[in-house]
């Protein structure tokens, strides 16, 4: 395991996505060492071109330059690849010493990436993000830490480059746990308001004047302060957000964990069939929050609302 994070400390970071590519260049403009930059996308590796994180076309330089490497991927089975594929750490003449997964995956996905690189002298912590785009780009995320305390200390720094709310929640695997439970909570609720926005027009009430009110009362939310005035009220669900195949993914990594606890999770089931519904019903790739056209349509399935404005890349700001 890597000794501290100093000057002296190459950073390696894989994956340039909407959240990762904002990650990195935040970590290039506060860490005093080198930071290295690995993307499959030509486009993404570039678009980090006038930043101090230097591009590399190929993860094997990541692997033998890197002290920590830091991974924002789209989901547990890209992580095990790179982590154990034919092209990944374990394939390496020289390893970095620690492994930083700031993706979402599964409790068991951190949990055996963790045996199997501790197997080879190769530390990892599961370090999943929450919050926006924005929050990435303004360095503000909150992150939620499974990792032993030693290693929890020695990568705290490196995570306050993009972090301001940085939490140690527990051993590996407990990060991903806390980021799956935070997510769930915000989808239940958004198909609650999505719920009360359809009975407030068939009940002839004002959908913009209900939220306001209930935001001063003890329905209070993120949601209902964010998602619903910016997306759910103005029908705005651009692309390149965070679309319902992600809620689709995470809601079915915590089911997978509750049904094998024994534990009760209706309403994230519910919350799963309606982010299902969305993707059918022709709203993948767009935000999730298109979850309230499938709510407020009719009863017999007919009549799916027309296709709302602000379709756009990028067209969401939270």
């Amino acid at each position: 395991m890597t000794e501290g994070v100093s000057e002296m400390t190459t950073i390696g970071f894989i994956g340039l996505g909407v959240m990762g590519g904002a990650m990195c260049r935040n970590v290039a403009a506060k860490h005093p060492g080198r930071v290295l930059a690995f993307d499959l996308s030509p486009a993404a590796r570039e678009a980090l071109a006038d930043s101090r994180a230097r591009p590399v076309a190929d993860v094997a330089e990541i692997w033998t330059t890197a002290d920590i490497v830091l991974l924002s991927l789209p989901g547990g089975k890209q992580v095990e690849a790179v982590c154990l594929g034919p092209d990944g750490i374990l394939s390496a003449s020289r390893r970095p010493g620690t492994i930083v997964d700031l993706s979402t995956t599964s409790v068991a996905t951190a949990k055996r990436l963790a045996g199997e690189l501790g197997k080879a002298g190769v530390a990892f912590a599961d370090a999943p993000v929450a919050r926006t785009r924005e929050a990435a780009q303004r360095g503000k995320l909150s992150i939620m830490v499974g990792a032993s305390n030693p290693l929890f200390s020695m990568v705290e720094p490196l995570l306050g480059y993009m972090g301001t709310d940085v939490m140690h929640v527990g051993p590996v695997g407990s990060g991903q746990f806390v980021k799956l439970v935070n997510n769930a909570l915000l989808d239940v609720n958004v198909i609650a308001i999505a719920e009360a926005i359809g009975m407030a027009e068939k009940a002839g009430i004002d959908p913009a004047v209900m939220i306001e009110a209930v935001a001063q009362g003890s329905g209070d939310s993120y949601a209902l302060h964010h998602h619903a005035p910016k997306s759910m009220l103005p029908r705005i669900y651009p692309e390149k957000s965070f679309p319902p195949e992600y809620k689709i993914k995470d809601l079915s990594y915590l089911l997978e964990l509750a049904a094998s606890l024994d534990a009760p999770a209706r309403s994230m089931e519910l919350a799963l069939r309606y982010y299902e519904e969305t993707v059918s019903a022709g709203f993948g790739g767009r935000y999730f929050t298109a979850v309230r056209e499938i709510i407020t349509r009719p009863r017999d399935g007919t009549g799916v609302a027309d296709t709302p404005p602000g379709t756009q890349a990028g067209a969401l700001r939270e």
